[in-house]
């Protein structure tokens, strides 16, 4: 099969497409045909060689979490009945640019959903709702999200807003922000400008934003924080500065802020009870509405790693796949 390859750590030149083996379906797994995956921003840090005691990857390896296909095969322990059917789902270790990928069968694509629209929502989605939960009620609330024109910042603008939350939306650059007063964002600020912050306060009565969702991380998302309403809700999920917000946490226990980390947003570690079926059922109902800006081809991997570094993606960037096999 051919496959997106991420030869060794370093930049978007050691991605290369090649030949390699069709994986083997195990013990509680199905063969996927691949038709559509996703590609996020975590994924070019991991390229670096960054992230590792999360993600835990070493080259030769495929990239690609999030993946939608048709089930091809399956291994011992699974019926047969999934063979035929549509899919979505995260390989266990990555994976997902590539022709065949291994998947824990988990969620069938509802009639009413395409695929590459199940794939667009299904990782974001799955985070934006797990915040959502996590998170206090929204209604009536001033809320800030950084990053706001990301694949996720556009959901969790669109959840707060259907909430009724006052919604602030901090990204960089006028089209950004345009999209994202297109999804429902009641105050757009442009956070490329110096005192960025001052914004936030004006649009808040000088209280500061009751709840933030900062998806931009590094310096950003500590400015962010001194936004943060005295008895507020922050969120720190989010690292394409680099790293995720520096959050002191003396200084959040004496302004009794709840912080919520990475940690609270991982599969084997949240307390949320969100499930893949939960996140397409929203999206069939209209809740989660992705927002696809570039569809690259299997050979264009390298390209999507450069866009979402040079932050000129406005909305997700997927990867078709069957186009490899035409």
């Amino acid at each position: 099969m051919r496959a997106a390859v991420v030869t060794a750590f370093g930049g978007p030149e050691v991605i290369q497409t090649r030949d390699v083996p069709d994986p083997v379906p195990a013990e509680g797994q199905v063969l996927v045909e691949v038709e559509v995956a996703d590609v996020i921003f975590v994924e070019t840090a991991i390229r670096r060689g960054g992230y590792g005691t999360f993600f835990d990857v070493e080259p030769p390896y495929i990239p690609g979490s999030n993946l939608g296909g048709r089930v091809r095969a399956v291994g011992p322990g699974v019926s047969a009945d999934w063979i035929g059917k549509s899919v979505v789902g995260r390989p266990a270790n990555f994976g997902g640019h590539a022709e065949l990928a291994l998947l824990t069968p988990e969620v069938e694509v509802p009639p009413e959903l395409d695929l590459q629209t199940a794939v667009a929502v299904y990782g974001d989605g799955l985070t934006a709702l797990m915040l959502e939960e996590l998170a206090p009620p929204m209604t009536g609330r001033n809320v800030l999200i950084t990053a706001s024109a990301g694949g996720m910042g556009l959901l969790l603008i669109q959840l707060a807003h259907k909430a009724g939350a006052h919604v602030i939306a901090a990204a960089r650059g006028d089209e950004k922000l345009v999209l994202s007063k297109a999804q429902g964002a009641d105050v757009l600020i442009d956070y490329s400008k110096p005192a960025w912050e001052k914004l936030v306060l004006e649009a808040t009565n000088n209280q500061g934003a009751d709840i933030v969702l900062e998806g931009a991380g590094g310096e950003l998302g500590g400015t962010a924080f001194t936004v943060t309403k005295d008895g507020g809700w922050f969120s720190a999920h989010g690292a394409p500065s680099g790293t995720f917000a520096a959050i002191d946490p003396a200084e959040a226990g004496r302004r009794n802020i709840t912080v919520k980390g990475i940690m609270d947003l991982r599969a084997d570690s949240t307390t949320t009870h969100v499930t893949a079926k939960d996140v397409l059922a929203r999206a069939a109902a209209g809740d989660l509405k992705p927002v696809v800006d570039r569809v690259y081809d299997l050979g264009q991997v390298a390209d999507a790693h450069r866009a979402l570094e040079n932050r000129t993606l406005r909305g997700k960037a997927l990867i078709r796949i069957s186009s490899a096999r035409d």
